[in-house]
């Protein structure tokens, strides 16, 4: 009974109002603080980068007020210039806030060399695999008379015969040079 009657006494009851407009105005300055230091309903649109050199890129994000991290530059992309953005994240237009991370991809200067496989004497299936993958490309493929249809006889790169094991820049055209599985007509009397 006690308890219920210091419930109800003016005390209590001045105490509780005084705790409730404490309470109030604490969570009226906390939600000002917060608006202020979070930058809120204060948004960067995100520039596009792509195509534009890193130290213009640098710039752009720099007058923007955003930071940025190069993650990668391995993947070399032939359709931008050398050292410049190729993908960014977060992607153009994206509203952000000032001084958020930009994780930028660069294009390096030039692909990465790669070892020509043993793909002589093996047929051209089989030899298109191995160009693929150690990242060639095929390029212009001939034939000559040679009783080994389809199988591999040179290797040319840029015009140049190259051997097993020659280093050529990744994504190269490799030419290959194709047997067609007839007998040259001069050696079929059994005469050289």
């Amino acid at each position: 009974m006690n308890f219920l009657k210091f419930l109800l006494s003016k005390y209590f009851l001045k105490e509780l109002i005084r705790s409730l407009i404490f309470i109030i105005v604490l969570l009226f300055g906390l939600y000002i603080y917060l608006n202020l230091t979070t930058n809120h309903n204060n948004y960067i649109k995100v520039p596009d980068l792509k195509g534009i050199s890193f130290v213009n890129a640098v710039r752009i994000l720099n007058e923007k007020n955003l930071s940025f991290i190069v993650i990668d530059s391995a993947l070399y992309n032939p359709n931008y210039p050398k050292f410049s953005i190729v993908d960014q994240l977060p992607n153009s237009s994206t509203e952000v806030k000032k001084n958020r991370k930009i994780y930028l991809t660069l294009n390096p200067s030039n692909y990465g060399k790669v070892s020509i496989p043993n793909i002589i004497q093996i047929t051209q299936r089989s030899a298109n695999s191995a160009l693929l993958a150690s990242g060639l490309e095929i390029g212009e493929v001939t034939y000559e008379n040679n009783i080994g249809k389809d199988m591999v006889l040179q290797i040319f790169f840029n015009g140049t015969e190259i051997k097993i094991g020659d280093m050529v820049p990744k994504k190269s055209k490799i030419d290959l040079i194709l047997g067609n599985g007839l007998i040259d007509e001069k050696f079929e009397d059994g005469s050289k």
